[in-house]
């Protein structure tokens, strides 16, 4: 199934907190973003590995198998009730629910699997890690609102070097290089 991320250049960039509020509030920073159209975001993954190491994973778009074997079930129930009557209802329910969770298992249209996966082993206990997936990035207004979360850490970026230098000295509390300059 082709998406509309197949041929545009995608930015994950993955930013970890000692704080789930303030993970919570950058979300809400690059929402912002977002808003103003200097940022676009597909899809946002909130990975939380609590003391214990155990990691927790929120995914804002991929379908849910749960969800989509319901919504499967709804749909295939009614067109069966309409063909063949309860009998239908019953075959298409149980039919839809299987092709539903099926489709959520292989129907990926955010962070891919295998980058949730790895964000799950790479983050440290005890953190909450946003992992966004961008196009359309305005590199300046990222950084500058970044930089409001010092203290923060880039787990992975995507990003030419000097962007990637920008974002890591922004959350080290130290002044970025603007982009037109080089950084030493």
């Amino acid at each position: 199934m082709k998406s509309e991320l197949d041929d545009v250049p995608q930015t994950i960039v993955g930013i970890s907190f000692d704080d789930r509020f303030r993970a919570h509030e950058f979300m809400t920073a690059a929402s912002r973003l977002a808003s103003k159209h200097l940022i676009r975001i597909h899809d946002a993954v909130i990975v939380t590995k609590d003391d214990a190491g155990v990691s927790h994973v929120v995914e804002t778009v991929d379908p849910s198998p749960g969800r989509s074997a319901a919504s499967g079930a709804m749909w295939a129930g009614l067109i069966g009730l309409f063909v063949a009557g309860p009998v239908g209802w019953i075959a298409g329910g149980v039919i839809g629910a299987g092709a539903g969770a099926i489709t959520a298992k292989v129907v990926d249209f955010g962070v891919p699997d295998e980058w949730v996966a790895w964000f799950r082993e790479a983050v440290e206990t005890g953190t909450t890690t946003v992992v966004l997936l961008l196009t359309e990035v305005d590199m300046n207004a990222l950084v500058d609102e970044v930089a409001r979360f010092a203290g923060a850490h880039l787990v992975y970026a995507n990003l030419d070097a000097l962007s990637f230098d920008r974002i890591s000295a922004a959350l080290s509390g130290s002044h970025p290089a603007p982009a037109n300059e080089s950084a030493t």
